[in-house]
């Protein structure tokens, strides 16, 4: 489960930004406010994860934990694909909407936001913690009215 969360924070944090090829500028108080989040909440699922879950022998093979993992692993290919997508809607120089096409963008309209809340909602099934379900939580509500915002 930690390798599992170590996993996408690398990705999201160190290489999807190195992939943006141009966007618009990011003000200084959204980027704090977003780092200090990530810190917040890697910290705190860390913690709950390495000093406070215990979990029985053989909960690796558990329903529980293979159904969480298996969400996890297709949430996060649903995102990272989705983000491709994105990434390569315009040639560079050019502007302009774009509605995107292919993979899960054919089925909802804001594919990367459904791939990261699917991906959280199964790391806190495999997890069973308070603190991955807060987390799945809050995934859910703020992607959610940004998905929102975007099909509009």
């Amino acid at each position: 489960n930690t390798i599992n969360f170590l996993f996408f924070v690398r990705y999201r944090a160190l290489i999807f930004p190195l992939l943006i090829r141009e966007g618009k500028p990011t003000p200084f108080f959204t980027f704090v406010l977003a780092l200090l989040f990530c810190v917040f909440n890697g910290y705190l699922q860390g913690r709950s994860l390495t000093t406070y879950a215990t979990y029985p022998p053989g909960w690796l093979g558990s329903s529980c934990f293979i159904t969480g993992f298996l969400g996890w692993l297709i949430g996060m290919a649903i995102n990272i694909h989705s983000d491709h997508i994105l990434r390569n809607l315009r040639k560079p120089g050019e502007t302009g909407y774009k509605i995107p096409r292919g993979g899960m963008f054919e089925y909802v309209s804001g594919a990367n936001f459904f791939g990261e809340i699917l991906e959280w909602f199964g790391f806190a099934l495999a997890c069973c913690t308070i603190e991955s379900f807060a987390f799945a939580l809050c995934t859910l509500f703020i992607l959610s009215s940004r998905a929102r915002q975007h099909h509009k």
